[in-house]
């Protein structure tokens, strides 16, 4: 029997999850239910982006935060939209900050292994000998010099950035490229796909914000 209060669907860019609001005794009883249904198909949803498509008049921010990280944890998708059904889409992160974001204020040691599926930020080193991997964008306030893996689940989009980028081996999606041999530049760049090849450009803030 067809589920008329969520109806879930796959899209271009993840899943759209289609909520009747009237169908609900109220929004908790919306969350419980839709938290249970994308729990059962969580290995095909992990590292989606999830749309969330209803009547946005009752769910404030607040609201749509508490859902959204609740979902993060117990779904593990990459990303969370609420689009209003008058079409009023709010997109709760843009930029290079999208999406569930995890800091770490340390420097990964070699031998360390670091696994998040969303954004990673690294307050510190990645030294040699470690391995760093995301699905999201991998950025680093220090110097990169392990092997990272950016856009682990297939993200295309996804970047890597550090105040001095000297990896062992760097990976976008399922691109992957080394370090050059020779003198490292002395400002912040930043590694992207572009036609299908990891390019490294220097870092300028109003391009990428």
């Amino acid at each position: 029997m067809v589920d008329e209060r969520i109806f879930i669907k796959g899209n271009k860019d993840g899943i759209n999850a289609v909520v009747n609001m009237n169908k609900f005794v109220d929004y908790e009883d919306m969350v419980q239910t839709l938290v249970e249904r994308l729990k059962k198909g969580k290995r095909f949803y992990r590292g989606s982006v999830l749309t969330i498509i209803a009547d946005l008049t009752d769910i404030d921010e607040k609201k749509q935060r508490k859902l959204r990280d609740l979902l993060f944890d117990e779904v593990l998708i990459r990303d969370c939209i609420f689009k209003d059904k008058r079409e009023k889409e709010v997109k709760m992160f843009s930029g290079v900050y999208e999406g569930k974001t995890r800091f770490i204020q340390k420097t990964i040691r070699g031998g360390q292994h670091i696994d998040y599926p969303g954004n990673l930020v690294i307050i510190g080193d990645i030294n040699p000998g470690s391995e760093v991997t995301a699905f999201g964008n991998i950025i680093v306030l220090g110097k990169l010099r392990g092997r990272v893996h950016a856009g682990a689940n297939g993200n295309k989009k996804a970047v890597i950035a550090a105040f001095s980028l000297q990896p062992e081996v760097l990976q976008i999606s399922g691109i992957l490229t080394i370090s050059p041999d020779g003198e490292k530049p002395q400002y912040p760049e930043v590694a992207k796909i572009k036609d299908d090849e990891i390019i490294v450009e220097p870092y300028l803030p109003n391009k990428f914000i």
